[in-house]
């Protein structure tokens, strides 16, 4: 074997897997209008849902209060503030994003707004395998300014530290059968939007939120 000529080639590989490596790493967020901002309290509005299950909205929302609250911000009330939109005649998400900014200041008085869309939420059905999945996306923004402040998406999965089966096809399928009869007898969509909510709006994360003014950490990330 030619072993300069195989040496060659080896690091030929690794010089593109290493570009390659570098060119999906996420680039990281600008924070500059994020920390000249430092809201301290948060409105978060009922989510736009772009999947056909109709509690994916309000399932995602009722998970929204802890992980923001532990990040250090106050945070309206989600319930009272989807209530107040519905005695203002709104009762789809989409006319509540596009609310202005000065509305929503003038009537909640929240220094920022978070906006969530959730892309991905239900079991999905294969032939040897089902899963359930949950996928958002969200930005927050000043609501005295309108300047955007923070954006990021965040996803979670059943299948998440799941060991490969196995047994061959028959144990696929009997695997396939269990889980799904599990996914229609038990809501695991709720479980898993806590999940991905968690992982969209906690403080800390890489290219996540920064921590609020309740925090011991405030000013430090």
């Amino acid at each position: 074997m030619n072993w300069m000529k195989y040496l060659k080639v080896l690091a030929a590989v690794t010089g593109i897997v290493v570009m390659t490596g570098c060119a999906t790493q996420a680039p990281k967020f600008d924070y500059t209008a994020y920390k000249e901002s430092r809201p301290r309290s948060i409105l978060v509005l009922p989510p736009v849902n772009n999947t056909p299950e109709v509690q994916a909205s309000y399932s995602v929302l009722s998970h929204a209060t802890r992980p923001l609250a532990e990040a250090g911000y106050y945070v309206m009330p989600v319930t009272l503030v989807a209530e107040a939109f519905k005695e203002n005649g709104m009762t789809q998400p989409t006319d509540m994003h596009a609310t202005s900014v000065e509305k929503l200041r003038q009537i909640f008085g929240a220094d920022a707004a978070l906006y969530v869309t959730i892309n991905k939420y239900g079991t999905v059905y294969q032939v040897v395998n089902s899963a359930t999945v949950v996928t958002a996306q969200a930005k927050l923004v000043d609501l005295k300014t309108g300047k955007l402040l923070w954006t990021g998406s965040a996803s979670a999965s059943s299948e998440e530290g799941q060991n490969q089966q196995q047994g061959g096809l028959v144990g696929l399928l009997i695997t396939a059968v269990v889980k799904q009869v599990m996914a229609t007898a038990f809501d695991q969509s709720h479980q898993i939007a806590g999940v991905a909510t968690t992982r969209l709006m906690s403080a800390g994360m890489g290219n996540g939120l920064l921590y609020g003014p309740r925090s011991p950490n405030y000013g430090k990330d």
